[in-house]
């Protein structure tokens, strides 16, 4: 698995050819990144995963990146504690809008 440093990505107009939105909790999102043959997660200076704090911010970050495809996946560890069936194996993978709405 590559990494894709935060800074690197900032400082590059990438061609991204799939980028996952992972959405966990309350507002924490990782995002991880295809571009070409490399996979991997964004990680920031301190060598961990890329916390990102809204959907704004993951637009704005990945602004001036082409991307041919983005999606969210959404991941609770809550259901099978209030009661909801376990999850299926396969998450469902909603498509993600990298438009800017300003």
């Amino acid at each position: 698995m590559h990494k894709f440093h935060y800074k690197d990505v900032i400082q590059s107009a990438l061609e991204i050819d799939y980028l996952e939105v992972q959405s966990y909790e309350m507002n924490v999102y990782l995002v991880w990144l295809a571009v070409g043959d490399n996979t991997g997660l964004v990680y920031d200076e301190n060598d961990n995963p890329k916390r990102f704090y809204s959907a704004g911010q993951i637009r704005e970050t990945f602004a001036h990146c082409k991307v041919d495809q983005a999606v969210m996946k959404h991941d609770t560890p809550y259901d099978e504690m209030i009661g909801n069936p376990p999850k299926s194996a396969e998450q469902m993978a909603l498509p993600f809008s990298m438009t800017l709405p300003y």
